[in-house]
């Protein structure tokens, strides 16, 4: 049963997965909202350009129909003619051309942002196999696709011939009144009757987007699987990684053993924790940390230390604030130099066989030994 589970794809898609379908091309697109949105810009841009638009077609059409004798003898008129009328007519329709073209790039822009792709342009010669593409007209996506269309086309239809219905007595009128007022008039129903159909229009869209970014997001959802092995390529095997943690501890720990003889002192506590100091007074400002651990790598220390016969020194509070608050290979604090100073008085007493009394009130502050603060609350 868990391994079904872990094959079922119950899990967001992601950020990886994510970018890699961005940079395939595939991201979340509505073609109803494209469809709402070149539909308006192009009403739009015949609204604002209309009669500029039908005076320049009257234009061409007038210039490209008349000729008089002398071109009638040239053979490169209609030619002539042919060229100037189509570029007079492209310049003429070029605004609603670019109109349609940034309504639908903005309509797409909107939802999934700017995407380019260059393995979108790439050939993919399968997509010539006709058997795929007749078995994608009977799935079942297709079968919602066509469902969709007709809800939509029905809607916009109802919408349309309801507002037509509401108006029919306006249009009955229309033959009965002048020819400027009729057309004012047939101007407005069509307009009344565009922007219901438009609104019809767009409550689909607000429908249909979020169902698109749904869909989207619902087909790229992955397995626990999936998941797993993305984190593995992405960031390395845990278990590898384990090991190799592993391994970088157990190196630090064999440099820091092998740092140990070179102790001036150990400052142990006794039982628990050991710390191995190393003080040269002309080179270092103050005693630094060679060694430290707990439990058996500080019976480790300790081990070392007499087989080099580096001075112990039993130390308790010292012992537990070097260990807590001190790492491998720095100083000292301010705070200890009294204490530590004890210990390095007391080592020196015995190597020049002086016979010294162990100290028993070192000079540790409270809030620097782990101890002392644990038996404060």
């Amino acid at each position: 049963m868990a391994e079904d589970s872990d094959l079922e794809k119950t899990e967001s898609a992601s950020a990886r997965k994510l970018e890699q379908a961005r940079e395939r091309g595939n991201v979340p697109r509505s073609r109803e909202l494209a469809s709402l949105a070149v539909l308006l810009m192009s009403v739009g841009v015949i609204a604002f350009l209309g009669v500029y638009m039908f005076q320049g077609l009257y234009r061409v059409m007038r210039n490209s129909m008349r000729f008089d004798l002398a071109d009638v003898a040239n053979v490169d008129m209609m030619g002539r003619n042919l060229m100037q009328a189509s570029i007079d007519g492209l310049m003429l329709y070029l605004p609603l051309a670019l109109g349609v073209v940034i309504a639908a790039v903005g309509a797409n822009l909107m939802i999934s942002g700017w995407v380019f792709s260059p393995k979108a342009l790439e050939a993919n010669f399968s997509k010539l196999n006709p058997i795929p593409g007749i078995a994608r007209m009977f799935s079942r996506q297709s079968l919602m696709e066509l469902v969709k269309a007709l809800m939509k086309g029905g809607l916009i239809a109802g919408v349309a011939g309801w507002m037509i219905w509401q108006q029919r007595e306006g249009i009955l009128t229309l033959s009965a009144e002048p020819l400027e007022v009729a057309t004012a008039h047939f101007a407005q129903i069509i307009l009344f009757t565009f922007l219901a159909a438009a609104s019809a229009f767009a409550l689909i869209v607000m429908l249909d987007v979020p169902f698109q970014i749904w869909h989207y997001h619902h087909g790229l959802r992955m397995t626990k699987e999936e998941i797993r092995q993305e984190s593995k390529e992405t960031e390395g095997d845990p278990q590898i990684k384990a090991r190799i943690r592993s391994l970088q501890r157990e190196a630090a720990r064999r440099r820091m053993m092998q740092a140990v003889p070179k102790a001036d002192v150990v400052v142990t506590n006794p039982m628990h924790f050991a710390v191995a100091l190393k003080y040269e007074e002309n080179a270092m400002v103050a005693p630094v940390v060679l060694a430290k651990g707990s439990q058996l790598v500080a019976e480790r220390i300790k081990e070392l230390a007499r087989e080099n016969r580096v001075p112990i020194v039993e130390a308790p509070p010292l012992a537990r604030a070097l260990h807590r608050h001190v790492e491998i290979g720095e100083a000292i604090p301010a705070t200890l130099f009294t204490a530590v100073a004890q210990v390095l008085a007391y080592v020196y007493q015995l190597q020049r066989q002086m016979q010294p009394t162990t100290p028993t009130d070192w000079q540790v502050p409270e809030n620097l030994d782990p101890a002392a603060r644990t038996e404060g609350v």
